[in-house]
């Protein structure tokens, strides 16, 4: 009975490491702890990746909306004060109509009150490919008229879990309220 039990146990953590490999993980909570418990016999890995994120306040279709703005916020050179939710398209290429990779969710605030300078807080949610319902987490500052940004991956689900890494943000398109962004992350996760 005991070296029936020692092999169920040694299976269940081979299962368990495969599935962190191949990252096929569940949501269910008793999987996540077993995912916690083998994370001793992983190696952290590095991905690249590389999309355009669609953000239109007024182009159709609509993929961002004010929800909060002060009384000074149409006053001022930097819109400080104005917040707005998103849920825009991440495709592989700068076009709208560039095969679609998942969706930015979340929300940016004009957070600086001298020049155009967001806090972005977005989920990115991947709908394609070996990435098919994992996130990444960007948390970070957005200064929109520099040529490049600099934004921090905090987290992330499925193949992503434990992330940590760089969303390097470059305007590919602009005009004033609508805007198309190249982004490259580099992404530690187990």
């Amino acid at each position: 009975m005991k070296k029936l039990s020692i092999v169920i146990l040694l299976c269940l953590t081979l299962l368990n490491i495969l599935c962190l490999v191949h990252g096929s993980l569940q949501d269910d909570p008793k999987q996540v702890e077993l995912w916690f418990k083998n994370l001793a016999f992983t190696k952290r890995k590095m991905t690249k990746l590389h999309f355009y994120f669609h953000d239109n306040a007024q182009a159709e279709p609509i993929t961002a909306v004010q929800v909060a703005h002060s009384n000074n916020t149409f006053h001022s050179p930097s819109l400080f004060g104005l917040v707005m939710m998103v849920d825009a398209p991440i495709t592989i290429g700068p076009k709208p109509t560039s095969k679609l990779v998942g969706r930015a969710q979340g929300f940016y605030g004009f957070s600086d009150q001298q020049e155009r300078g967001l806090l972005m807080t977005l989920n990115l949610v991947f709908t394609e490919g070996k990435y098919n319902g994992s996130t990444l987490s960007i948390l970070g500052r957005n200064p929109v008229m520099h040529a490049h940004r600099e934004m921090s991956i905090v987290g992330g689900s499925g193949v992503f879990r434990l992330s940590q890494g760089i969303a390097t943000a470059t305007t590919y398109y602009y005009d004033g309220m609508n805007a198309v962004v190249e982004f490259n992350v580099v992404v530690l996760h187990y």
